[in-house]
């Protein structure tokens, strides 16, 4: 009994240090999960119960056996990552800081995705490639780029600082800084002539094409009355 409960606590005691060490290390990422997820109730809360935090702890680790060239043990940390999150990041990945995985159920990190700093993915995106090419064949993302759900930002593509991907767009060209893309395939709107809201709301994308159709029915207007 005695060395049963040497066991548990000794098991308790690692399960504490752990969370000290994420809380140290990863304090960047809770405070931003904590600014742009409203049900984000506590510090502690997301350092025990949110996965996307989890999986990009997984992530950290298996980079550095990536990087040492233990590419087995590398795959072995995200797979086990990704059986007990729901989130696949490959360890190649180069990701920056302030990543926030919102909900995260389903997001695949290719293994030559860029992620720059501050970058929001919402469920359900893929970061992926386009063919059996090697070399770098995943996405460049900058910084302040929102990604909203079930999106797909496809090849070795960049897209540009403080831009906002619209759920469930396919993105597989370029997209220039401070813009937004909706659609499939993915088309860059204007929202108004406005910098993208890094918190905008998803309901409130502009589309495009609804855009050429309004204008081309509002030339019509005029054409009839003339």
């Amino acid at each position: 009994m005695i060395y049963l409960m040497q066991i548990l606590l000794f098991i308790l005691a690692l399960i504490v240090i752990r969370n000290v060490v994420i809380a140290i290390f990863f304090y960047q990422e809770i405070k931003t999960a904590q600014k742009r997820d409203p049900a984000a109730k506590s510090f502690i809360e997301i350092l025990l119960l949110y996965q996307g935090l989890h999986a990009l702890v997984a992530y950290r680790v298996g980079n550095f056996f990536y990087r040492m060239k233990f590419f087995f043990i590398a795959r072995l940390i995200s797979q086990m990552a990704r059986f007990a999150t729901g989130i696949e990041i490959h360890s190649g990945a180069t990701i920056g800081k302030g990543l926030f995985i919102d909900h995260g159920m389903g997001v695949v990190v290719g293994e030559t995705a860029v992620i720059g700093d501050n970058v929001l993915l919402y469920q359900g995106v893929t970061l992926g490639g386009t063919g059996l090419e090697k070399g770098k064949r995943h996405p460049t993302i900058g910084n302040n780029v929102v990604i909203g759900g079930g999106a797909k930002v496809l090849g070795n593509i960049t897209i540009g600082d403080n831009s906002y991907i619209g759920a469930n767009a396919v993105v597989i060209k370029d997209v220039p800084p401070n813009s937004t893309v909706v659609g499939v395939p993915g088309r860059i709107t204007k929202q108004e002539g406005k910098k993208i809201d890094i918190s905008l709301d998803h309901i409130h994308v502009l589309d495009p094409v609804m855009q050429l159709i309004d204008d081309l029915e509002k030339r019509v207007e005029d054409l009839e009355k003339k």
